[in-house]
């Protein structure tokens, strides 16, 4: 069983020693894995933080040369293109790595839902516009990895919202998707979004809507609906949307992996 008192003292005490440099974002992005990985049991979270600090002990300058950590998009079956908006992720990151000061691998990940490789990526982005299905092996994947302080963005591309909704039923059987408000701090990173997500691309002419699944108090998955954030994040020369609309794109995507980054 987990202690979540432990893990609240643990956590409450790297938010305070861990600044914003790029280096101690590193291992604080480091650890956050290892929580990920070792599944919050908190007889091995303790092993964990004695690896962590080990870290320090290597280097800080051969550190700060490599990347601290990647973010992937999710494979999934049913015949939906998992794959869309291909220039997108990329986009995002070099925005994040520019404005953040993060340092996350210019290239994406390709992970499937099932797999154990799942639990290596703090962040992993889902998006597309046809059929979603998840095994219930791979459901039960997703879940562990959600509660285990993973964190899913789902962007729908148009189309995806009947589909992905059935599909989050068996991941999390118990809850629902509930709107967030305006207020929510995913809105209020370092950009500012008092009036919620952006409008990137019309459909049905329905307002933008952020989506949550919020377990044990935590939100572990955004759902993005109605908004299109994705093809914001893409090519200007591939839709040639207005560049203050991708702005708006990118810097409502920096605020998701942001919050998702630091809240676990």
């Amino acid at each position: 069983m987990r202690k979540r008192g432990q893990i609240k003292h643990i956590n409450y005490f790297f938010n305070i020693v861990v600044s914003k440099s790029r280096i101690t974002r590193i291992f604080y992005i480091e650890y956050r894995k290892i929580i990920l990985i070792l599944n919050l049991k908190a007889n091995i979270l303790m092993k964990g933080i004695l690896i962590f600090f080990s870290l320090l002990t290597i280097g800080f300058n051969s550190l700060a040369q490599d990347y601290s950590f990647k973010i992937a998009k999710l494979k999934y079956n049913g015949g939906g293109d998992w794959y869309a908006n291909k220039t997108s992720l990329p986009n995002l990151i070099d925005f994040c790595n520019r404005q953040l000061n993060m340092n996350i691998h210019p290239e994406e990940d390709i992970v499937e839902v099932g797999s154990n490789a799942l639990f290596s990526y703090p962040f992993v982005h889902m998006t597309g516009h046809g059929n979603v299905v998840f095994t219930n092996q791979e459901a039960e994947n997703l879940r562990n990895y959600l509660v285990s302080g993973g964190f899913l963005h789902i962007d729908d591309n148009y189309g995806l919202d009947k589909f992905i909704r059935v599909e989050m039923k068996k991941v999390f059987p118990e809850l629902e998707f509930i709107e967030l408000p305006f207020t929510h701090p995913i809105y209020h990173q370092k950009f500012d979004f008092k009036n919620g997500l952006p409008k990137i691309h019309e459909h049905d002419n329905k307002p933008p809507q952020g989506f949550g699944i919020i377990y044990e108090g935590r939100l572990v998955c955004f759902y993005t609906y109605e908004s299109d954030l994705g093809n914001g994040w893409e090519d200007q020369v591939i839709y040639n949307d207005p560049e203050a609309i991708r702005q708006k794109a990118l810097q409502m995507g920096a605020n998701i992996i942001s919050y998702a980054c630091t809240n676990f």
